[in-house]
């Protein structure tokens, strides 16, 4: 079965930007591929960096994910801050990729063509899409 891997960072309530975007996909998604669905609190330290506003939003991007459908027993559902690996990961990325390759991606030089004073050093490499193996990302998946 073909996995799929994607998140939603916790920037407050689902807005009709993910739950269209993504979560209606992840929804239809679980029925046919095997998904991890993650909650990005980490990555959201990049646009919302007061900690406990991340846990308490972290908090309700999961009780939306629920009550959305996105099923706990077809899909595995964490936190970045749950998988410690992810930041090893990250480690081990940063380590090992070369700063052109990384200012070459979509995501990259999308953010730093709209917002360039705005662009952090962690938004050159995403752990979480080499977490897992994964053959499919869910679309419209960032919060």
């Amino acid at each position: 079965m073909e996995i799929v891997v994607s998140g939603i960072r916790p920037t407050g309530h689902l807005h009709l930007g993910n739950l269209y975007g993504a979560v209606v996909n992840f929804v239809k998604m679980q029925e046919q591929y095997d998904c991890r669905f993650f909650i990005a609190d980490w990555h959201s330290l990049t646009t919302h960096p007061h900690p406990g506003n991340i846990i308490e939003s972290a908090d309700t991007i999961l009780a939306e994910y629920l009550a959305c459908g996105i099923d706990p027993d077809k899909s595995i559902i964490y936190r970045q801050s749950d998988v410690p690996e992810v930041l090893e990961l990250y480690l081990y990325l940063n380590m090992n990729a070369y700063l052109g390759e990384l200012q070459r991606t979509t995501t990259f030089k999308e953010k730093a063509r709209k917002q360039p004073d705005k662009c952090r050093v962690a938004h050159l490499s995403h752990p979480d899409g080499c977490r897992y193996p994964a053959t499919q990302s869910g679309k419209g998946a960032r919060g």
